[in-house]
């Protein structure tokens, strides 16, 4: 306030200059001379000009005045155009499978936006590691952050042809107990399958097997090979479904339903680049291609 009252050479022309009243500039400046121990101004009915002191600052005063006006300027125009740089958390498999494809698209259409992608299962504290956004596979993502809901996903229990010919076909929940059943190490809700059906009946199931992964891509192996039962989301089984190399069983009875989620630490003043990405993401997995049955 003190530079543009220089700059201006009056108050009332600074007040009209940065949108506020001239009170609000007068008692900003008096608040300033009170911290520095001097008075800026000499004040007269009819004049404003500079003290000794003051004009010893102004000219570094009206350097700050200049850079804070183009901050902020640069702020608004990132919060219009999308620019910079967004740092993205997303689960390994899904990424490399279905998001990957789609950067060159979105870079295409935002060039001067550039991604940070972090391609991991394990859940990223978005706050607490510096994450502008992340995709998430949930039943119900965490309530502290803000959701974009972009699509179900639902999970699928699977063998292979080979395996439900010499071990049968599971026709209830109860009978996985015996079974060999891999599991996933980051599933939102532990290692408990959670099962119901039309009825409204429920059953829960603790899969045991030899083998427990970070990444689900880890049990085909074993599941093609025919050593065991596992439960793949729709967007890794589709396409074994699709050629008959995996089956579904228990189909009479879902699993848990999740969803895939764009999650944001805020909505408040979102910046175009992550705007942008969400409504690129939302365009593109609304109605993937994953589904099944197709």
């Amino acid at each position: 306030m003190f530079a543009k009252v220089a700059e201006e050479g009056s108050f009332t022309a600074a007040a009209r200059a940065m949108g506020v009243s001239v009170a609000t500039v007068s008692r900003g400046v008096a608040r300033l001379e009170e911290r520095l121990g001097a008075r800026l101004f000499n004040r007269t009915s009819r004049e404003l000009s500079l003290t000794e002191f003051g004009q010893t600052i102004c000219e570094k005063a009206g350097a700050i005045y200049r850079q804070a006006e183009e901050a902020e300027s640069a702020a608004r125009e990132m919060s219009v155009q999308p620019r910079g740089l967004v740092r993205l958390a997303v689960p390994m498999s899904f990424g490399l499978r279905w998001v990957a494809p789609l950067l060159p698209g979105f870079f295409r259409a935002y060039p001067e936006v550039s991604i940070d992608m972090h391609l991991s299962d394990a859940s990223v504290d978005l706050v607490a590691d510096g994450y502008d956004a992340a995709l998430r596979i949930a039943a119900l993502p965490d309530s502290s952050l803000v959701v974009r809901r972009l699509c179900a996903v639902t999970q699928f229990v699977v063998a292979s042809p080979a395996y439900l010919k010499r071990e049968g076909r599971p026709a209830h929940p109860r009978e996985l107990a015996d079974r060999s059943c891999l599991s996933y190490a980051y599933r939102a809700r532990s290692d408990v399958w959670r099962f119901t059906n039309a009825a409204g009946e429920e059953e829960s199931v603790m899969p045991t097997g030899p083998l427990r992964v970070t990444n689900s891509e880890a049990l085909l192996p074993m599941l093609l090979d025919g050593l065991a039962i596992a439960e793949l989301p729709e967007f890794i089984a589709g396409e074994y479904l699709a050629d008959g190399r995996l089956e579904t069983i228990l189909t009479d009875w879902s699993l848990t339903k999740g969803g895939l989620y764009f999650v944001t630490p805020s909505a408040r003043a979102r910046p175009a680049k992550v705007a942008a990405l969400s409504d690129y993401f939302a365009e593109h997995l609304s109605e993937p291609t994953w589904r099944w049955p197709r």
